[in-house]
């Protein structure tokens, strides 16, 4: 079969869900499938290359990046309102693209990614196109579609159940957009809303799938010292760094180096400050960096950092990563519903620390002991397979092939 994914990395290069989306591909490439994407980019940061064999169309999205740059992407707190309209004024197409989105309400990223998947869809005859959220949207725009294929979504992150936004019209908004596709596939911790929620009428399109994350990692080349790494985007209120800063910090283990790489630290400065000055040169912060740097620097990782998120409906894909390398997995749970736990519980190299019990002087001695436990320990690839065998490519296209149908 032909199959198009429409891929978003307009708000992020770096997304996770557009790695996903590729990573889904190419299982399904490697099956004997045809795969085109559609990658929607920011139009400063160019899209990776297509791996070798499948068909990659792109459209670039300037005037929408600087307008969310302009606005901070409408988050509260931050630079006063005015302020952000006059820098919104200085970009003619930054004030234009508001203007088509507050005002009009026709997004240019949907209508024209709408208009794209129309005309791809007249020369190439897909089986069916699949748009990976978030953002949403690609979603939008497959949901108008004119096309002869089926309709699919991957929702990795919910949409009106999202707790980082109010999402524009709820679940009513929701259950429109799912009349007009043929399946949709949802993560585990998203079925409540199907399975007596407010979401339930559509429970017969719902196709839980797992992220297709679980891969064999090579070995770290031998280095000095124990690295921790953490590789991902900080959200206020969502995953914070405040637990993982104080608890390093206290350790102060003179061979542990802490790098903690990705965007978001903008509103954490004062407390990356603190523990720069506390850590010096064993407290790397590299900034929001490509997808295959963050691969290395989790493949020459000893500790793999879990930050866990406050919202029980979200799971990061990423952990079923770190469960793949069979590297020590350290997560810091920030909440009693993290999701998380129960696949963390499985594990034999993980530990869990919570915020709710401080940094103690029993907690340091746990983690120290933890440490020294698990030093030039892995899992075997085939036994993590074992214990998660949802979360491993090959399963996860299968899902999605059985929704195709």
């Amino acid at each position: 079969m032909r199959f198009l994914f429409i891929l978003d990395r307009v708000e992020n290069p770096a997304s996770a869900n557009a790695l996903l989306g590729r990573r889904l591909a190419a299982e399904l490439q490697a099956a004997g499938h045809e795969i085109h994407l559609l990658e929607l980019w920011d139009g400063q940061t160019p899209c990776p290359a297509a791996p070798q064999g499948m068909t990659l169309h792109t459209l670039a999205f300037a005037d929408e990046r600087l307008m969310n740059e302009a606005l901070e992407n409408g988050v509260r707190g931050g630079t006063p309102v005015p302020l952000r309209l006059l820098r919104l004024a200085a970009h003619p197409t930054a004030a234009a693209a508001a203007f088509r989105q507050l005002v009009l309400h026709a997004p240019r990223r949907t209508v024209d990614t709408r208009r794209m998947v129309e005309r791809l869809d007249a020369a190439y005859h897909y089986d069916a196109v699949c748009a990976v959220c978030a953002p949403y949207r690609a979603a939008f725009a497959l949901e108008t579609a004119r096309i002869g294929g089926k309709k699919l979504l991957w929702q990795l992150d919910p949409y009106a159940s999202n707790r980082d936004y109010r999402a524009p019209g709820g679940f009513a908004r929701e259950g429109r957009l799912l009349d007009a596709v043929h399946a949709t596939l949802v993560t585990p911790q998203a079925l409540p809303d199907y399975e007596g929620g407010p979401l339930s009428p559509w429970r017969g399109k719902v196709h839980p799938a797992g992220f297709p994350v679980l891969l064999p990692v090579p070995p770290a080349p031998p280095h000095e010292g124990t690295r921790c790494v953490f590789c991902g985007s900080l959200y206020p209120a969502l995953r914070e760094p405040d637990f993982a800063l104080q608890l390093f910090t206290a350790l102060d283990d003179p061979a542990l180096t802490l790098t903690m790489a990705g965007g978001g630290w903008q509103r954490f400065e004062p407390q990356a400050r603190r523990a720069q000055a506390a850590l010096g040169s064993r407290f790397v912060r590299p900034g929001p960096v490509p997808p295959e740097q963050a691969a290395a620097l989790e493949a020459g990782a000893d500790i793999l950092l879990s930050l866990g998120n406050r919202y029980d409906n979200q799971m990061p894909s990423k952990l079923f990563g770190y469960f793949g390398s069979g590297k020590p997995v350290l997560h810091l749970a920030v909440s009693d519903g993290d999701p998380t736990l129960p696949y963390l519980e499985r594990y034999p190299l993980a530990l869990v620390l919570r915020q709710q019990d401080g940094v103690t002087g029993a907690v340091l001695a746990r983690l120290r002991r933890w440490l020294a436990e698990v030093g030039g320990r892995r899992l075997p690839y085939e036994e993590a397979a074992a214990l998660y065998p949802d979360f491993t490519p090959r399963r996860v296209a299968g899902v999605f092939l059985a929704a195709v149908q």
